[in-house]
């Protein structure tokens, strides 16, 4: 048994959470780290990105990574921190549906000594020791210069956009938030704004009905993966794809087939893999007793027509 594969022992966690963990790593590890990763859910494909960084710095750093799926249940996340609590972890990483509602599991954690790494969702609390990902408002902000821009080549003044969100999702508001204030600073409009729930099937039928109620509109803006499938979704049902300009998080198979047909103009590209990766690193270090590096900052790249290609393999 490698220090990357193996089951919960106990079975506690199956136990309190309906059985729905995957497992990367080992209970009762021997002299080796127990670390605990409390995923989202195992449907997006950035999610799975960030278990395999984490699965290799598990494996190259002899740690005993078990990863549970919450499938989008942020009682189900506070429940799984406490069993890893109860199991004497090492040190618990948690990307947050809830960045609130988590804060009492994740001090709880640190008061039974577990080293606490937040990815992704930023958690303000003192139990965190070191935040892992994105600056998303920076990225946001991004994305809304590079959508004014791409407006002015289209000698576009007041653009009409439409955005597909996920309001239940801290980090998606952010995203959209952000974005909002710098095409609305350059003139743009936001006709209308739909929740997809972070959720495909949700938010497919979100952007269908934001293209169908809103003929006028030009640009769709998309905070998220399931967001995005769904806006690509729906301006391919709708034949939508000469009116419409798409931009979102998270590439696909499907978004660069929407590059490669040219309705998707750009899509912020996080490096999930890079996360689950350095989050693992850190969590080994502080058990070792390493000062917390406190932020670390794992930057983003808008994929376009013109880059698209280096991202190809990962999205066939």
């Amino acid at each position: 048994m490698t220090a990357a594969t193996a089951i919960l022992a106990t079975g506690l966690l199956a136990a309190a959470c309906g059985g729905n963990d995957t497992s990367a790593g080992a209970a009762g590890g021997g002299d080796r780290p127990q670390v605990g990763l409390v995923q989202i859910n195992q449907q997006a494909i950035f999610f799975n990105e960030m278990n395999a960084g984490a699965q290799q710095a598990a494996k190259e750093a002899n740690v005993d990574l078990t990863i549970f799926n919450a499938n989008d249940d942020s009682a189900k996340q506070n429940e799984a921190i406490d069993n890893f609590v109860q199991q004497q972890f090492d040190a618990v990483i948690v990307v947050s549906i809830d960045v609130e509602g988590i804060k009492p599991a994740l001090k709880i954690a640190k008061d039974a000594g577990l080293k606490v790494v937040t990815v992704d969702a930023i958690v303000d609390s003192p139990a965190v020791d070191t935040q892992v990902g994105v600056d998303n408002a920076a990225a946001a902000k991004q994305a809304g210069t590079f959508v004014n821009d791409w407006a002015k080549t289209q000698k576009l003044a007041a653009p009409k956009i439409g955005v597909v969100g996920a309001l239940n999702s801290f980090i998606q508001n952010i995203r959209k938030d952000e974005f909002n204030t710098v095409v609305q600073g350059s003139g743009a409009k936001i006709v209308q704004t739909v929740d997809g729930q972070n959720k495909q099937e949700a938010a497919l039928s979100a952007a269908e009905n934001l293209l169908t109620s809103r003929s006028d509109m030009n640009v769709v803006y998309a905070t998220g993966e399931p967001a995005l499938l769904g806006a690509v979704a729906a301006v391919k049902s709708q034949n939508a794809a000469d009116r419409i300009k798409v931009f979102g998080w998270d590439l696909t198979k499907e978004a660069v087939s929407g590059i490669d047909e040219g309705f998707v103009a750009g899509v912020v590209q996080q490096d999930p893999k890079t996360e689950g990766y350095e989050a693992v690193k850190e969590a080994k270090a502080l058990i070792g007793g390493a000062q917390a590096k406190k932020k670390i900052d794992v930057p983003v790249t808008i994929v376009t027509k013109e880059n698209v290609d280096k991202y190809r393999a990962t999205f066939r």
